[in-house]
């Protein structure tokens, strides 16, 4: 599942790791990104240090060890992590899935935990990038979900999903018990407090504020990323 960040990524994350046939990983280029980017996020050196930084090794964790005997192995994935060195032929040996979210809200919430974000720091040039990978190689349109359509109605939207990828639909997937996982990343301390309380998707709720006029020009290229998939979007 390729989202970029502020988005109802980890919710969705604590949805399908309530099956019962489902085994969950967290961010798992996360390390590999830290360490070849340099950017400073909270608990980084944390993360780089009990993360796996080898792009390849990471890779060949998430095709060859499966679902560790579960049928499903569901991958919560930052497009941004996903630098232009990394190779992409291994995503056909992945069913790629996108959650998307409107640019101005992503923007709203992000700045709320860093005031400064570059136009590469929100995913979605990088998401509209692997979306066009995966149409062209699988000759198919990916499953594409938006935010505010899983807020709006979590069990339809969750169907059409998971019609959408050959599965079927489990109702667990609407209701999970609350705090942390082992499952989540050690960042999880910093950035999971909302969803830790949680025990199903919250209502949606539109942002109170607009884009800063600052940030207007980054909204505005983010934009035709979001169109592109959203006019896919299940519904």
């Amino acid at each position: 599942m390729w989202s970029g960040p502020r988005n109802i990524s980890t919710a969705l994350l604590r949805a399908w790791e309530n099956r019962a046939d489902t085994v969950v990983v967290d961010e798992p280029f996360y390390a590999f990104y830290l360490q070849a980017t340099g950017k400073e996020h909270p608990v980084a050196e944390e993360v780089i240090a009990t993360g796996e930084t080898d792009w390849e090794k990471v890779v060949a964790r998430l095709t060859t060890e499966g679902g560790g005997g579960s049928p499903i192995h569901y991958q919560k994935q930052m497009t941004h992590h996903l630098l232009p060195n990394v190779g992409r032929d291994w995503l056909g040996r992945v069913t790629n899935c996108f959650l998307i979210r409107d640019p101005a809200e992503v923007i709203v919430s992000y700045i709320k935990k860093s005031d400064d974000p570059e136009v590469e720091d929100l995913g979605f040039i990088q998401q509209a990038e692997i979306f066009e990978w995966a149409r062209q190689h699988s000759k198919q349109i990916p499953a594409v979900i938006d935010a505010r359509d899983v807020l709006q109605n979590p069990e339809r939207i969750l169907r059409l999903l998971c019609a959408a990828i050959g599965v079927k639909f489990d109702p667990a997937m609407l209701r999970w018990p609350p705090g942390l996982r082992e499952t989540d990343g050690v960042w999880a301390k910093h950035w999971y407090g909302e969803v830790a309380q949680s025990t199903g998707f919250a209502p949606y709720r539109a942002p109170s504020v607009e884009v800063p006029e600052r940030l207007r020009e980054i909204e505005a290229r983010c934009r035709p990323a979001y169109d592109l998939l959203h006019q896919h979007r299940l519904r």
